[in-house]
């Protein structure tokens, strides 16, 4: 999606449209940050910006994508041959031969784009060995690539990984402590619901709940679901510290008490983790552009 659908980041995203349009933007990049807050999103709006048949200049010095053409639509939908996202395979890491194919690849001038873009999703996942097989590619990119690196866990990358690349860090989130509220209210709702409801029927209609401010399904919504899901989240958590008898100090909705132990009930133990791990596996989907709708009724259905 286009920079200007993006929720949030609004000096980063600023900086990067800047770049894009007066050619300045570095070849190596770090995007680093909490998991689930738009850094992979913004390195495909990136590969967008850069290879969109019919850019959008909002002034003279700040470019950005249309998001509807076929460049666009292709990149968002990762079958773009110029905009190569590299992630962790079935073993959880990213090998060396990966890495190689990729940097053997960016070598050559790109298909039919401007530029070639490569997105290292979950880069801390990089074998050692893959690292160092990225180091000269990063310290002299190809003329006509750009790499970018997205991690939650920069340490975990090599010293001289990171000494090659322009860091950009994005915070945890632009919630204000208003919707922060909301969306924990949500969150109780919807839990509740769940947790007395065993009809798969019943449980889709419990979906709109996660939907309530939502509409056409764009950036603006997703970020919306994705705040609900991280308060059902936090209050699943609360619940295994009330399940564990552990200190009530390290609540994280402390305020809630009474609604966790009418929670506990329910969401202890096996359940409370497959919750979760739903949860996590849904705000994982939003980042990689799964639809909002059918990622609210897969959560209901998994709670």
């Amino acid at each position: 999606m286009p920079f200007r659908d993006i929720t949030g980041h609004r000096r980063l995203l600023d900086l990067l449209a800047r770049s894009i349009g007066r050619g300045t933007l570095p070849q190596s990049l770090i995007f680093a940050g909490p998991s689930h807050v738009g850094k992979r999103i913004t390195a495909v709006a990136v590969g967008q910006a850069l290879n969109c048949l019919q850019p959008s200049e909002i002034t003279h010095e700040r470019s950005d994508a249309c998001g509807k053409c076929s460049a666009c639509v292709r990149i968002a939908r990762g079958v773009h041959p110029d905009v190569l996202v590299v992630e962790p395979g079935d073993s959880g890491s990213i090998k060396v031969e990966h890495v190689r194919d990729i940097v053997d690849r960016a070598a050559y001038r790109p298909f039919e784009g401007r530029r070639r873009v490569v997105i290292v999703d979950e880069a801390d996942a990089l074998v050692p060995a893959a690292q160092n097989a990225l180091l000269k590619t990063l310290e002299e990119p190809p003329p006509s690539s750009t790499f970018i690196l997205v991690t939650a866990r920069p340490d975990m990358l090599l010293a001289t990984v990171r000494s090659r690349c322009i860091r950009l860090a994005f915070a945890s989130s632009d919630a204000r402590p208003d919707d922060d509220r909301e969306a924990r209210e949500i969150a109780e709702r919807v839990l509740a619901h769940a947790a007395v409801t065993s009809d798969a029927a019943r449980r889709l209609d419990g979906a709109k709940t996660l939907l309530t401010k939502t509409g056409a399904g764009g950036a603006s919504d997703r970020e919306q679901l994705a705040w609900y899901l991280r308060a059902m989240a936090s209050l699943l958590r609360d619940v295994e510290v009330l399940a564990t008898r552990a200190d009530p100090r390290v609540l994280a909705n402390p305020d809630a008490k009474p609604a966790l132990e009418r929670l506990a009930s329910v969401y202890q133990g096996d359940r409370g983790v497959r919750a979760f791990t739903a949860i996590d596996q849904a705000l994982v989907a939003l980042d990689r552009n799964a639809g909002v709708k059918v990622l609210a009724d897969w959560v209901m259905l998994q709670l």
